[in-house]
């Protein structure tokens, strides 16, 4: 970094009482490298920076003392291995409202004390899908609070994290319809954490009965209250927790199905019996149906003979 004497950046605003860097509307494109060596806040805005390069914050190969770094609404679309080297004691990155298309796996490399980290509303389905591998660096180890809000993100992106020290994990407004048993295993194994999750368009089925029991059975996720089912459409906006234990239960869902495919084949097989029955009693049935043809015959030739008898005037005059 630059000597303590070093004037402020242009477009920049220092407060040198506070530690804090003001930096807008640069039109290079670029990270500041002039940034005084006293800044403990660096909050960098509209400069419209389209790559975060390796080192991005080093200065003459020297590291900073900076403890928090805003890097919102800036329009980044990739992130570098080793972008944040030389920030060892850096405890918030801010990285919301970008555009994220790209995130190396050791693109946050480096920051051991990193405390927070927030990446809402940046995450294009590229990058989303590169999150997990960035995560899951070792140095990120300690970890607190995670804010992932606003990325329409599918499913958790910690599987293979290791978040013992994560106390907050933010992950409302996506798209998530079910958590899977795996991160609900690993929920209750991390009793400090605080999951948030309302704004997500949850799948009130069979496939959500780990997540629900886990919310009636724990104080884990502050808007639990919050939760809405999307579907089906018959527990379209019933909140997740006033579901019945029914209907969640696998159990039942796989006896239901089971009882639909039993009734299926006792039918088939009624109506195999019944057309063996046809097909073994077949001299009788035609018998019998020449006998009923018969008498039907006869039937109708004594009608026929009543009605010519009826319609001769002669009989009539006898008659009378």
């Amino acid at each position: 970094m630059c000597q303590t004497e070093s004037p402020c950046p242009s477009s920049c605003v220092c407060a040198r009482d506070s530690g804090t860097v003001t930096c807008g509307d640069g039109e290079d494109g670029e990270v500041p490298g002039d940034i005084p060596e006293w800044t403990s806040t660096l909050i960098l805005k509209g400069s419209n920076i389209s790559t975060l390069q390796r080192g991005a914050f080093m200065s003459n190969g020297t590291e900073s003392d900076m403890t928090t770094l805003s890097l919102s609404y800036n329009g980044i679309q990739a992130i570098e291995p080793y972008a944040f080297l030389g920030l060892p004691k850096l405890h918030l990155l801010d990285l919301s409202h970008n555009q994220l298309e790209f995130i190396s796996a050791r693109a946050f490399h480096g920051l051991q004390e990193l405390r927070s980290l927030y990446l809402n509303d940046s995450l294009l389905p590229a990058a989303a899908a590169q999150l997990p591998g960035a995560l899951s660096a070792e140095s990120l180890r300690n970890l607190h609070r995670l804010e992932l809000a606003g990325n329409n993100l599918q499913s958790i992106p910690l599987v293979n994290f290791n978040f013992y020290n994560l106390h907050a994990l933010v992950l409302i407004n996506n798209s998530i319809e079910s958590i899977g048993g795996e991160n609900v295993t690993s929920f209750y194994q991390q009793r400090r954490i605080r999951v948030y999750l309302s704004l997500n368009p949850f799948r009130c089925g069979c496939e959500l009965e780990a997540f629900y029991y886990w919310l009636k059975n724990s104080s884990q996720c502050p808007d639990a209250g919050q939760l809405l089912c999307a579907e089906p459409e018959a527990k379209r906006g019933v909140p997740v927790e006033r579901l019945r234990g029914e209907d969640v239960d696998c159990m039942n869902e796989n006896l239901e199905a089971v009882s639909y495919v039993f009734l299926g084949i006792v039918l088939a097989l009624i109506g195999v019996v019944f057309l063996m029955v046809l097909y073994l009693n077949r001299g009788g049935i035609k018998r019998w149906l020449n006998n009923i043809r018969e008498a039907c015959r006869d039937q109708m030739e004594v009608y026929h003979y009543r009605y010519e008898q009826d319609s001769d005037p002669r009989l009539a005059n006898v008659a009378v």
